[in-house]
């Protein structure tokens, strides 16, 4: 036990887009940032939770209290947790509950060098006691060899190559390679070169790809991508109020003076700020300039006041102070994004110009980036980047939800307002994510693999099942139908709940490389705290993770019978016959069920040239796939399929057929799985 402040123990409750505001007042019914439609769900609307394990209402000058007591504590925390004579913690954030108990976390370093991948959080008693150490690696950090034998420049050379593949014109690195001590992926501790490549990506956006190069052979460690893609007249949420400086400018001085500016096309500096001779901002078109910037500035505002009221936390850094938006980046640049290095979100105008992503959701999909950087520090690739993924549209979810806009309701789809794809759909689908043909709906093992933003389904899908349920249900107006890998429906216990029990494992349980086996331990931990072992909430938790195959539901349920075949069948390129994998069913009374679940796991460069069928034992046939997906690899997801006037026992055949040249691939596995 070691000493603490006195602490404060209750308190009060790139994504792949126009208006202004009148002073005098809104439209009647109108949300507003500064009186948003739906005011934080207060602690009566959460259900019997433990009030004490909710967060603290941090003043960004007790967040710095606490900051402060922790570093002049670090040395005797480290002694605590035996960390060795070489290792020294950096302080990087802190939060507490209302009970007193504070989460610090740390980053290390080993004779002096950073350490990536060795961050931890230490969980202490309003008393001072440790009650909890949740560490990145479980690795020992000694007898680290520190003496190079490859060179910085070559380090360099390696990264800016990697960043030329993607399609980068930068020609050197961002700021010379940097020793470190890497730790992560669970890997013994070894000496490294950490490079930054700057530049542009292919597409436009701003480069900013850390490379991790072995400082003995020279070998990539790791990468990943450090810029999170992903009276106002607003082009899609009507005439609101907004925060603004006297003398007009786009600062909003309630808000941690967070400012709003025009990058005029421009793709570098923060452009102007958005002033004018009066307070009207906008028109509702994307023709004028401070349109998007209205919406920006609106879509912050209540990002600002969501994470406030309802969470505690007084700006992205719980210090009080807001970040910065830059509108109109680049020409058609389809894109918004956000960068730890400005601290600031910066959004694109849409193909034509036409369709600015400033949305409420893609405005807080990119400022819960930030949060995610200061917390848990998700590296956005692997498992980690989905799931970091996933927190921005998590919480894009929320904050449309706690706005209650009247022209933008809440709902469980990403970027439904910008139009994005040019036909009228959303970019993600949260209820069923392979509606948007490439996200996949549950996790299998080669999950890490893919782009960040399709690996996010499983996590997004757990939410929406946590929160609503499986099966059919209509929301503000939205009808969805969300399926669960092993065909057993999940009841959901609303989205109140559900935020709460996410922002806590973000905030107090999840390290910068949390896997999707370690967010399900650190939801199911802050939903333990939150209503108690075994209470409803937590087993729903478990009950939503099993529905997208992450781990198994609770007290051994088992998920009926299941028929599998694992046996490799070559899928032929076009032109080439339909092949098929088959199950024999037996032992099942009468018809099969109208939720039978599917389970297809076909490995193929290109998943756009595939048909896919179920065929049933008379012949019927149900179609899982039709030539969607385009250049995505693989197909590994569960489908739940109305059979139920086909009888159950039978020969079950998964027919595949490649409808075009180049691309080849196999079926892996068919599993049916009857409830």
């Amino acid at each position: 036990m070691r000493s603490t402040p006195s602490r404060r123990a209750t308190a009060t409750g790139a994504l792949v887009a126009a208006a202004a505001m009148i002073a005098v007042g809104v439209q009647a019914g109108s949300a507003s940032a500064d009186n948003p439609g739906t005011a934080a769900a207060p602690v009566s609307a959460l259900g019997k939770v433990n009030p004490g394990k909710l967060p603290a209402d941090l003043s960004p000058a007790q967040r710095t209290a606490l900051i402060k007591a922790a570093d002049a504590d670090k040395a005797e925390t480290a002694k605590e947790l035996g960390l060795g004579s070489q290792e020294k913690l950096v302080v990087r954030d802190v939060v507490q509950d209302r009970d007193g108990t504070t989460h610090t976390r740390y980053e290390r370093t080993y004779a002096g060098l950073p350490v990536l991948g060795g961050d931890l959080i230490v969980a202490e008693s309003e008393a001072g006691a440790t009650t909890g150490v949740a560490k990145s690696s479980r690795a020992e950090l000694k007898n680290v060899d520190l003496t190079a034998t490859v060179a910085p420049a070559a380090a360099e050379k390696q990264a800016v190559g990697l960043a030329a593949a993607e399609g980068s014109k930068a020609t050197k690195s961002e700021r010379a390679p940097r020793k470190v001590v890497w730790m992560g992926q669970g890997g013994a501790p070894v000496l490294a070169y950490e490079t930054v490549v700057g530049g542009l990506q292919h597409d436009g956006t701003p480069n900013e790809l850390h490379v991790v190069t072995d400082a003995k052979s020279g070998a990539k460690l790791y990468e990943w991508q450090a810029v999170h893609t992903g009276t106002g007249n607003t082009q899609y949420s009507g005439q609101v109020t907004l925060g603004t400086a006297p003398s007009y400018t786009l600062t909003d001085t309630g808000r941690g003076n967070h400012k709003t500016y025009n990058l005029n096309r421009g793709t570098s500096g923060t452009g102007t700020l958005f002033s004018g001779a009066d307070d009207v901002w906008g028109d509702g078109t994307a023709a004028n300039l401070e349109t998007a910037g209205a919406d920006a500035h609106y879509g912050a505002a209540l990002t600002w006041d969501y994470y406030k009221n309802v969470h505690g936390r007084s700006g992205i850094r719980g210090d009080g102070v807001g970040a910065y938006s830059r509108v109109h980046y680049g020409n058609a640049y389809v894109n918004a994004f956000w960068q730890d290095s400005c601290f600031c979100m910066t959004y694109g105008d849409g193909a034509n110009n036409a369709k600015p992503l400033t949305s409420i959701d893609v405005a807080a999909h990119e400022m819960t980036h930030g949060l995610t950087s200061v917390t848990a520090k998700l590296v956005y690739s692997g498992e980690s980047g989905g799931l970091n993924e996933a927190t921005s549209d998590i919480f894009a979810a929320a904050v449309e939800f706690y706005a209650n806009n009247p022209n933008d309701k809440g709902d469980y789809l990403v970027g439904e307002k910008i139009d994005i794809r040019g036909n009228g759909t959303p970019l993600r689908y949260m209820d069923k994510p392979s509606k948007d043909g490439s996200s996949k709906d549950a996790w299998y093992s080669g999950i890490g693999s893919i782009d960040v933003h399709y690996s996010s389904g499983p996590a997004n899908h757990f939410f929406y099942l946590l929160s609503e349920g499986s099966g059919v249900k209509t929301v503000n107006g939205v009808t969805y139908d969300s399926p669960t890998s092993d065909g057993l429906p999940v009841t959901g216990i609303g989205i109140d709940k559900a935020r709460m029990i996410w922002f806590k494992a973000l905030t107090t349980k999840w390290t910068s490389s949390t896997n999707y086996a370690g967010a399900r331990t650190g939801t199911v931990a802050a939903a333990e705290e939150l209503y108690g072992a075994g209470s409803p909430e937590a087993l729903a938790v478990q009950h939503a993770w099993a529905g997208v195959n992450v781990g198994t539901r609770p007290g051994g349920t088992t998920p009926g019978k299941v028929f599998e075949n694992t046996a490799d069948v070559t899928i032929p390129d076009s032109p080439g016959a339909a092949v098929t994998s088959t199950v024999n069913v037996t032992g099942v009374t009468g018809n099969a069920p109208s939720n039978l679940s599917v389970g297809v796991d076909i490995v193929h460069t290109y998943i756009g040239d595939l048909v896919v069928d179920l065929v049933a034992p008379d012949g019927s046939v149900y179609n899982l796939h039709n030539r969607s997906g385009g250049s995505a690899d693989n197909i590994s997801q569960t489908y739940t399929v109305n059979a139920s006037s086909e009888v159950a026992n039978g020969a079950w055949k998964l027919r595949v057929q490649d409808k075009a040249g180049a691309d080849t691939g196999y079926i892996n596995s068919f599993k049916l799985t009857f409830p």
